[in-house]
């Protein structure tokens, strides 16, 4: 990793900043949303209003000693107990809150809300909007276009997540979008499709970020991957339990998979191909428990670095990916993206939304152009996005 003294972790203390903002703001409106989604008791009533207070007045209390995983969230957070939750790094408090918001619905049990997912009528209902009708109306019109305009086209998709129909279009029509519809910031899809040749015997290993509608370009990828000769297997990461809003978990991807065998023609084939390619091992689905540490993947266990090391490449999907793998830090925006990825095990690449401060690898005119065309900013709106890869010290 580079020299991190000009680069301070991201705290969420700064007034008017949008660390502060999902803290002091998403995270209430988030635990009213999901109080008013289930019909809990009173236990969870009461314990979800505690963690509004705590985590907007309150200081940062350890889980209950009764909790299966106390000790690990013990050790993360030592540091951390006892202080206002503005005042420790944003990446350990957003995930802790999530943490905390599982304590409070009781989904690790013993009870009868455990193992209930959450935040599951958020992601399974997005799977059946008129918006997700509509992206996979369009993919069937990428599916008819020469291979390497699909690849294109699916990439996008999976950059752009619930954009995806934007992705498609524009990439099956060959064009591109101006700097006022949502540009990239940085561009190595060349460099991604050197790492993976038609006919190359190859593993992608893809680590997944949100459910519902940005999970379904994530699998469409995966099958063109396959089912063109660029991968000969695939793994596919999610979450081991929920976290985060909309993050993937085993029981999403197959929301997903159904929602796309239940539709018609080329998709209803993507579904049944995927289906088929998990019963035969060429498609995996992996939940690793690091995936939902507090931590940077620089402190990855030994066994993830193994699984890494053994892939062709490795898909960093989304914000929260990209935030671990380079450093939940203000960099300055043209450090080198190797430079900050030189630790990891093998080639890897990321595909992300900006919707979080963090940023590297930008060209400095790159940089003055956005911060002029939107000095209200461009690093958290979601309307910005990137490709970045380092293809490993072999290649670079």
């Amino acid at each position: 990793m580079p020299d991190a003294s000009d680069a301070p972790v991201i705290l969420s203390d700064r007034p008017g900043s949008f660390a502060r903002s999902v803290l002091a703001e998403r995270h209430p409106a988030l635990i009213a949303k999901v109080r008013d989604a289930f019909p809990y008791g009173p236990e969870q009533h009461r314990a979800l209003d505690a963690l509004r207070h705590e985590c907007t007045e309150g200081v940062i209390a350890p889980l209950p000693t009764t909790a299966h995983d106390h000790d690990r969230w013990q050790e993360w957070g030592r540091k951390h107990f006892g202080r206002s939750w503005f005042d420790v790094p944003f990446l350990w408090a957003e995930s802790y809150f999530y943490r905390q918001l599982l304590e409070a619905v009781g989904y690790f049990g013993p009870g009868p809300w455990q193992g209930i997912d959450p935040f599951r009528p958020f992601k399974h209902a997005e799977l059946h909007t008129p918006e997700a009708t509509e992206e996979l109306a369009a993919l069937g019109t990428v599916l008819r276009a020469p291979a390497e305009r699909q690849a294109s086209a699916l990439v996008h998709g999976s950059l752009w997540g619930n954009r995806a129909d934007l992705g498609f279009r524009l990439s099956a029509a060959g064009g591109t979008a101006d700097e006022a519809d949502a540009p990239l910031v940085a561009d190595d899809i060349d460099t991604l499709w050197s790492l993976l040749p038609s006919g190359s015997p190859a593993t992608v290993y893809l680590v997944a970020d949100n459910a519902g509608r940005e999970l379904l370009p994530d699998l469409v990828l995966l099958d063109h991957l396959l089912c063109h000769g660029r991968a000969d297997r695939a793994v596919l990461a999610v979450k081991p339990y929920p976290y985060y809003v909309s993050d993937a978990t085993t029981a999403d991807v197959i929301d997903c998979l159904r929602r796309l065998t239940r539709s018609e023609g080329a998709v209803a084939d993507i579904g049944g191909r995927l289906w088929s390619a998990m019963g035969s091992g060429r498609l995996t689905i992996r939940a690793h428990d690091f995936f939902r540490a507090p931590l940077p993947y620089t402190e990855m266990p030994d066994s993830l670095r193994r699984e890494f090391a053994s892939a062709t490449v490795t898909v960093m999907k989304g914000d929260l990916n990209y935030r671990r793998l380079v450093g939940d830090r203000l960099w300055p925006p043209t450090t080198p993206f190797a430079e900050c990825t030189a630790y990891f095990p093998g080639p890897v690449a990321a595909l992300r939304t900006l919707k979080s401060d963090v940023i590297v690898g930008l060209e400095e005119r790159t940089v003055a152009a956005l911060d002029t065309a939107h000095p209200d900013g461009w690093r958290t709106t979601g309307t910005h996005a990137l490709i970045q890869v380092d293809p490993g010290p072999r290649r670079r």
